[in-house]
Protein backbone atom coordinates (compact mmCIF):
# COMPACT_ATOMS: atom_id res chain seq x y z
CA UNK A 1 0.00 0.00 0.00
CA UNK A 2 2.95 2.77 0.75
CA UNK A 3 4.44 1.81 -2.22
CA UNK A 4 1.48 2.66 -4.24
CA UNK A 5 0.67 5.63 -2.73
CA UNK A 6 4.82 6.42 -3.25
CA UNK A 7 4.41 5.77 -6.63
CA UNK A 8 1.43 8.05 -7.70
CA UNK A 9 2.91 10.78 -5.45
CA UNK A 10 5.84 11.14 -7.38
CA UNK A 11 3.89 10.41 -10.72
CA UNK A 12 1.65 13.37 -9.65
CA UNK A 13 4.49 15.41 -8.97
CA UNK A 14 5.95 15.09 -12.46
CA UNK A 15 2.97 15.42 -14.06
CA UNK A 16 2.83 18.84 -12.55
CA UNK A 17 5.73 19.55 -13.18
CA UNK A 18 5.68 19.10 -16.83
CA UNK A 19 3.07 21.69 -17.35
CA UNK A 20 5.00 24.06 -15.61
CA UNK A 21 6.81 27.26 -17.20
CA UNK A 22 10.36 26.94 -16.70
CA UNK A 23 11.48 29.46 -14.44
CA UNK A 24 13.82 32.23 -15.56
CA UNK A 25 17.35 32.17 -13.78
CA UNK A 26 17.53 35.09 -11.42
CA UNK A 27 20.67 35.52 -12.99
CA UNK A 28 19.22 36.51 -16.21
CA UNK A 29 16.65 39.39 -15.65
CA UNK A 30 17.10 42.62 -14.35
CA UNK A 31 14.57 44.60 -11.71
CA UNK A 32 13.59 47.85 -11.92
CA UNK A 33 12.29 49.51 -8.75
CA UNK A 34 10.74 52.45 -7.21
CA UNK A 35 10.24 51.69 -3.46
CA UNK A 36 7.91 48.31 -2.99
CA UNK A 37 6.94 47.84 -6.88
CA UNK A 38 9.23 46.39 -9.52
CA UNK A 39 8.92 44.82 -12.90
CA UNK A 40 11.01 42.19 -13.94
CA UNK A 41 13.05 42.02 -17.18
CA UNK A 42 14.54 39.08 -19.52
CA UNK A 43 16.58 39.40 -22.36
CA UNK A 44 13.81 38.77 -24.73
CA UNK A 45 11.35 41.78 -22.85
CA UNK A 46 14.38 44.09 -23.01
CA UNK A 47 15.14 43.53 -26.95
CA UNK A 48 11.44 43.64 -27.72
CA UNK A 49 11.63 47.34 -26.46
CA UNK A 50 13.60 48.41 -29.41
CA UNK A 51 17.15 48.92 -29.36
CA UNK A 52 19.79 51.55 -29.77
CA UNK A 53 23.91 51.79 -29.79
CA UNK A 54 26.45 53.89 -27.79
CA UNK A 55 29.67 53.59 -27.92
CA UNK A 56 32.25 53.16 -24.25
CA UNK A 57 35.64 52.96 -24.70
CA UNK A 58 35.58 51.90 -28.66
CA UNK A 59 32.95 49.29 -27.67
CA UNK A 60 29.84 49.70 -29.48
CA UNK A 61 26.47 48.73 -27.04
CA UNK A 62 23.06 47.72 -28.24
CA UNK A 63 20.39 48.57 -25.77
CA UNK A 64 17.87 50.68 -24.89
CA UNK A 65 17.63 54.09 -23.42
CA UNK A 66 17.51 54.14 -19.76
CA UNK A 67 14.54 56.12 -19.70
CA UNK A 68 12.55 53.86 -21.89
CA UNK A 69 13.08 51.89 -19.96
CA UNK A 70 11.91 53.23 -17.04
CA UNK A 71 8.89 54.66 -18.45
CA UNK A 72 7.65 50.92 -19.61
CA UNK A 73 7.73 50.04 -15.67
CA UNK A 74 6.05 52.64 -14.97
CA UNK A 75 7.76 55.30 -13.72
CA UNK A 76 8.40 59.22 -14.81
CA UNK A 77 11.97 59.76 -14.98
CA UNK A 78 11.08 63.59 -14.70
CA UNK A 79 9.82 62.88 -10.83
CA UNK A 80 13.13 61.17 -9.90
CA UNK A 81 16.46 62.40 -7.62
CA UNK A 82 18.41 60.14 -9.02
CA UNK A 83 18.70 56.45 -10.26
CA UNK A 84 21.15 54.09 -9.07
CA UNK A 85 22.18 50.54 -10.94
CA UNK A 86 23.31 47.81 -8.83
CA UNK A 87 25.39 44.65 -10.04
CA UNK A 88 25.04 41.10 -9.44
CA UNK A 89 27.61 41.39 -6.69
CA UNK A 90 26.38 44.43 -5.13
CA UNK A 91 28.69 47.20 -6.56
CA UNK A 92 26.27 50.56 -7.44
CA UNK A 93 26.20 53.55 -8.89
CA UNK A 94 24.20 56.40 -8.84
CA UNK A 95 23.25 58.41 -11.49
CA UNK A 96 21.72 62.10 -10.97
CA UNK A 97 18.79 63.30 -13.94
CA UNK A 98 21.47 65.09 -15.85
CA UNK A 99 22.80 61.38 -16.48
CA UNK A 100 19.89 59.18 -16.35
CA UNK A 101 18.27 61.30 -18.80
CA UNK A 102 21.14 61.32 -21.50
CA UNK A 103 19.46 59.74 -24.92
CA UNK A 104 22.32 57.71 -25.36
CA UNK A 105 22.68 56.17 -21.59
CA UNK A 106 21.72 52.89 -21.91
CA UNK A 107 20.84 49.85 -20.39
CA UNK A 108 23.09 47.08 -23.15
CA UNK A 109 22.10 43.67 -23.64
CA UNK A 110 24.63 43.40 -26.26
CA UNK A 111 27.99 44.64 -28.35
CA UNK A 112 27.09 45.52 -31.99
CA UNK A 113 29.21 42.61 -33.03
CA UNK A 114 27.32 40.06 -30.51
CA UNK A 115 27.26 39.13 -26.85
CA UNK A 116 27.80 41.31 -24.31
CA UNK A 117 31.59 39.46 -22.65
CA UNK A 118 31.34 37.52 -19.55
CA UNK A 119 32.45 40.01 -17.33
CA UNK A 120 29.60 42.38 -18.47
CA UNK A 121 26.68 39.66 -18.60
CA UNK A 122 23.32 40.06 -17.92
CA UNK A 123 23.50 43.05 -18.99
CA UNK A 124 25.09 46.44 -18.27
CA UNK A 125 25.22 49.89 -17.97
CA UNK A 126 26.68 52.24 -20.86
CA UNK A 127 27.28 55.77 -20.19
CA UNK A 128 29.51 57.54 -23.00
CA UNK A 129 31.81 60.07 -22.31
CA UNK A 130 31.62 58.92 -18.06
CA UNK A 131 34.23 57.19 -15.94
CA UNK A 132 34.40 53.40 -15.82
CA UNK A 133 32.96 53.07 -12.65
CA UNK A 134 29.61 54.56 -13.82
CA UNK A 135 29.31 51.72 -16.38
CA UNK A 136 28.12 49.36 -13.83
CA UNK A 137 28.48 45.59 -15.66
CA UNK A 138 27.01 42.57 -14.50
CA UNK A 139 23.75 44.80 -13.89
CA UNK A 140 20.56 43.01 -11.76
CA UNK A 141 18.78 46.06 -10.74
CA UNK A 142 17.45 49.30 -11.57
CA UNK A 143 16.33 51.19 -8.41
CA UNK A 144 14.67 54.34 -9.27
CA UNK A 145 14.70 57.09 -6.58
CA UNK A 146 12.08 60.15 -6.34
Amino acid sequence: MKRIFFTLMVLSLLISACGAKEPVAPGNTLQVTIGDTHKTYTLAMLKALGDTQATFKGVTYVGIPLTTLLSDAGIDPANLSAVKAVAVDGFSANYDPALFNLPDTLVAYARLEGPLANNELPFCMVLPDQEGKLNVRMLAEIVALP
